[in-house]
């Protein structure tokens, strides 16, 4: 437990914050099962799960708007598979994305048996240990809800591993591990996790995110009724707004502003600048590719011409959402200086993309402190933004014409940023142009975050936006990890047609 300690810092009030899953002794509402729960919030924002390159080639390489990027020949084989669609089994991150997930679901298993184990023995439990019953259930239902997106049919382990021979079970179908994630979440919802922490406690899971991830995986099937009813709860909570600017929400200052429902928290401090423990690498996956001051990191997840072009004319969110840079060798002139602080990154003059994602892009006054790695941008998991837009999407579906058109007016009005000549109220009542428009909508509001492939696929847009690409029908799901199907010796059976 020492190691998961944070060590004070003094130079910067910004980064004077506990990392998620890093708490202290008085700290214990986390009750008698908090050593487990401290790993799982750890583990939820490893490399292979959310922060690194296996989670962003998996969630955003497949769709239009994002591309691996980099040089050519820097991780070609992540472009082939990905970029794509020539999934390979064999694929070692495809491989790292189940393995590290499983993980997760594996620890929340023996905390929930554990505190099964104790209530039939009659112990007392406390309020703590039943909002670690919470969280191990969200965390459960967040990994299967990776998995069922990503594979399709997957082993449904809800028990605790005492031995690998009984992991060892055939897959279930899709709607088993929905039943499964749909059981964990209202269970969650019913036990005493708090609707807020506070700034005592910044990102430690809440009632809210609960809803919201709910919210998410009903989304996911096109279950609008669901998704509107747990949508408005959270609206009518009044936990959440959008009075944070949009070009401040991904700063250092926007880190747990009034929007954020789940955020992954990272730091650094002087003695660990550059650490995985307290921090993470998703931003120097993403970093400009260049040389000496200009070195972000890997220049790998990066904004396409197509995802530029679909800004409508003036919007702000497009200049919050592009890193623009220039190549050595290249006209400065040519590079627009990056708000806030008018920096214009110099990349190396063989990278292939034309942007890098200035939501993961880092206060240079904190570079020169730390690392231009920024290990400790936080990462916006779910935004209130997104749930107003499940909100208007479900919404318009339900025949509520006027609720989604409020809904989709929230998020258009703080992206305008009070300039009434930008980004044209939709007053729209036609169900399909209203559909259009919110999809739309969250293309640009949520760009480059989590979910436009998934999108797609739901709404069956994926064949024609994709199909250039190399997109099939088989391409919803990766195959599963060929190592995986090895060491079942006949019991796990791969995907149709890979």
């Amino acid at each position: 437990m020492a190691g998961l300690l944070l060590l004070p810092v003094a130079c910067d009030d910004l980064l004077d914050q506990q990392p998620q899953g890093q708490w202290t002794a008085e700290d214990n509402k986390g009750g008698s099962f908090a050593t487990e729960i401290f790993s799982m919030y750890s583990k939820v924002r490893g490399f292979n799960v959310t922060t690194g390159n296996v989670a962003l080639a998996i969630h955003n390489f497949r769709c239009e708007d994002i591309e691996k990027g980099s040089t050519a020949s820097d991780g070609a084989a992540w472009a082939t598979q990905f970029d794509n669609f020539n999934y390979s089994p064999s694929m070692e991150g495809i491989s790292a994305y189940w393995t590290n997930n499983y993980a997760i679901a594996h620890i929340a298993n023996k905390v929930l048996a554990d505190i099964e184990s104790a209530e039939t023995q009659g112990l007392q439990l406390t309020e703590g240990d039943f909002i670690n019953k919470a969280e191990a259930l969200f965390f459960r239902a967040f990994v299967y809800f990776n998995l069922v997106r990503a594979f399709g049919e997957v082993p449904l382990i809800d028990f605790p591993i005492t031995d690998a021979a009984e992991a060892n079970v055939p897959k279930s179908t899709v709607d088993k591990i929905y039943e499964l994630i749909d059981a964990d979440l209202r269970e969650a919802a019913t036990l005493p996790i708090p609707r807020t922490w506070g700034s005592q406690y910044p990102g430690r899971l809440t009632w809210g995110a609960v809803k919201s991830l709910h919210a998410k995986t009903y989304l996911q099937r096109n279950n609008f009724g669901s998704v509107l009813s747990l949508a408005t709860e959270v609206i009518g909570s009044r936990q959440y707004n959008l009075s944070t600017p949009f070009n401040k929400v991904f700063r250092e200052e926007g880190e747990n502003c009034s929007e954020s429902v789940w955020e992954l928290q990272c730091t650094s401090t002087p003695e660990l600048p550059g650490s995985n423990d307290i921090g993470s690498q998703y931003a120097a996956v993403q970093g400009c590719r260049g040389a000496g001051d200009w070195n972000f990191g890997w220049g790998w997840h990066c904004p396409t011409q197509q995802l530029a072009d679909a800004f409508e004319t003036g919007d702000p969110r497009k200049d919050e959402t592009l890193l623009y840079f220039y190549k050595t060798g290249e006209d400065p002139a040519t590079c627009p200086a990056n708000t806030p602080w008018g920096e214009k990154p110099v990349a190396n003059a063989d990278v292939i993309n034309k942007y890098y994602n200035k939501k993961a892009y880092g206060d240079p006054a904190l570079r020169a402190i730390y690392t231009k790695g920024c290990y400790w941008i936080n990462i916006r998991m779910i935004r209130y933004s997104d749930v107003l837009l499940m909100a208007a999407e479900a919404a318009n579906e339900q025949g509520a014409t006027a609720d989604a058109l409020d809904y989709l007016e929230q998020v258009r009005a703080r992206a305008r940023a009070g300039n009434d000549a930008l980004l044209p109220k939709v007053t729209t009542t036609d169900k399909a142009l209203l559909r259009a428009a919110i999809k739309h909508e969250r293309r640009v509001e949520l760009a480059m975050e989590w979910d436009r492939f998934y999108d797609l696929v739901r709404w069956g847009d994926a064949p024609a936006i994709l199909g250039s690409m190399g997109y099939q029908a088989k391409h919803q799901y990766l195959p599963l990890p060929q190592t995986e199907i090895d060491k079942s010796n006949g019991v796990l059976i791969q995907n149709p047609n890979y």
